[in-house]
């Protein structure tokens, strides 16, 4: 049924999102996706990093951004502090440096902390999902569209989706749990 369909493409969408959102926690480890929001001023225009320059991991704890227009290092290594990432640039003239300082362990339990807000923010959104399709049921079945076994049919099959999703979006926390609390 497309309300099926459409739910659950929805909270696939959820958890996409979320993924994006968790690969801009830093861990600990140097990873190339905490700098795709960092917009630079490119002759006067905004631009997102990776079109401006190419971000290479030399080191676990360090990225390299190597600009492929070298005039514009100050415009990236300005971009770099205003994104709030609590790194610092270290510019050579050539390259940007970013070191990743180690975490404490009282660090990682906040980060922890806010990995499960996010994703507990995220379930809710499946959850609304899943409240908006089964209000749509119900609407169905009082405009005599389906029957009530139909109804039934159609939460259970809801309720499964949802139930995938949610299992999925703890899968994805516990992983970036691990790997907070491992590196």
């Amino acid at each position: 049924m497309e309300i099926i369909n459409d739910c659950e493409s929805k909270m696939k969408t959820a958890v996409d999102r979320l993924q994006d959102e968790l690969t801009t926690i830093r861990a600990g480890r140097a990873n190339p996706a905490i700098l795709d929001r960092v917009q630079v001023l490119y002759y006067g225009v905004p631009t997102p990093l990776k079109q401006v320059a190419n971000v290479v991991v030399p080191e676990a704890r360090m990225l390299e951004v190597k600009p492929w227009d070298k005039s514009s290092l100050k415009d990236i290594e300005k971009a770099i502090i205003d994104a709030n990432l609590n790194l610092t640039p270290n510019n050579d003239g050539n390259v940007i440096r970013l070191q990743f300082p180690e975490l404490t362990e009282e660090r990682r339990k906040e980060l922890v902390k806010d990995v499960k807000k996010m994703v507990e923010d995220f379930k809710v959104n499946v959850r609304n999902c899943r409240r908006d399709a089964m209000d749509e049921v119900k609407k169905q079945e009082k405009d005599k569209l389906i029957t009530e076994d139909d109804v039934k049919a159609y939460e259970k099959d809801i309720q499964d989706v949802t139930d995938k999703y949610i299992a999925l979006i703890d899968k994805v926390c516990d992983a970036k749990q691990q790997e907070i609390m491992t590196v």
